[in-house]
């Protein structure tokens, strides 16, 4: 496929120009005169440089890769059907839909923009986080920076022991079972060919402990209701967890809150000031 300069221009200028700045989480500001979002502003939503991106806009520079592709339509916040209409003008072929893909729902994303002051994160069926609330890699550290199998919570929870320092240990067991029993469940989903059917051969390969509880055969293990996290400087935390589910994408969106008034609902309020600072 050819790249269509003048159509990718045109159609980035109008999205950006259409897309007001409440609708991606940025303050309007009283400065700003005219509707849409600026250059530099599409930019960092797209984690790239303002330069490069309004050389796309004004028809030069390179030919984006699928990579680049793909970020501008999340930046954009596009819906499937527009960003497929994106990867054809910049020349290259639609990812696939459905299960495999990582593309956000406009819809979810606008709900998370607007959780500033809540831990919350949107993950995958099989547990890897695509996006995180500042709140959120405050609490738990950036979910996003994993790459290849480590993306998976459920990956990491038997081959990297210092995962389980978030966890208070008498939840152990049970979180044990659960991601054993959910890995299990998304590969009769998605069958032998799936992701998850290759994340369970690495486990069954490098883990006795996933060996033993694999062989179990466990479905539908749940979380407790109220989960209980350990951070580095606060310590202790008890959290319940509301998910949002994308069915479409199979995606989810989860939202960790504390009882208003109790010790952990202070310690989210500090934690907020604090900020994401190295741990």
């Amino acid at each position: 496929m050819v790249i269509d300069r003048a159509g990718l221009a045109e159609f980035l200028r109008h999205r950006r120009g259409v897309l007001q700045p409440e609708d991606v989480g940025l303050p309007r500001g009283q400065r700003r005169r005219t509707g849409g979002l600026r250059r530099e502003e599409v930019a960092a939503l797209c984690h790239m440089s303002a330069d490069y991106y309004a050389r796309l806009e004004q028809e030069r520079g390179p030919h984006p890769s699928e990579q680049m592709v793909a970020s501008i339509a999340q930046g954009l916040h596009l819906s499937l059907d527009e960003r497929d209409h994106l990867f054809r003008l910049a020349g290259h072929n639609p990812p696939v839909r459905g299960s495999a893909s990582e593309h956000i729902s406009p819809g979810l994303l606008r709900i998370l923009d607007r959780l500033h002051d809540t831990p919350a994160e949107i993950v995958t069926e099989l547990g890897e986080t695509l996006r995180q609330t500042p709140l959120s890699v405050a609490l738990v550290g950036d979910l996003t920076a994993f790459s290849g199998p480590a993306r998976c919570i459920g990956y990491r929870w038997f081959t990297d022991p210092a995962v389980r320092e978030r966890y208070a240990p008498e939840d152990h067991p049970l979180l044990t079972r659960m991601y054993a029993s959910g890995l299990r469940q998304i590969l009769a989903l998605r069958g032998p060919d799936s992701k998850a059917a290759h994340l369970a051969e690495l486990l069954l390969g490098q883990s006795e402990e996933f060996r033993e509880v694999w062989n179990d055969h466990e479905i539908g293990v749940r979380p407790h209701e109220v989960k209980h996290l350990i951070h580095p400087e606060l310590g202790a935390l008890e959290l319940n967890c509301q998910r949002l589910v994308d069915p479409g994408q199979a995606h989810s969106l989860l939202v960790f809150t504390a009882v208003p008034g109790s010790e952990s609902h202070e310690k989210l309020q500090l934690l907020s000031v604090i900020g994401s600072q190295p741990h």
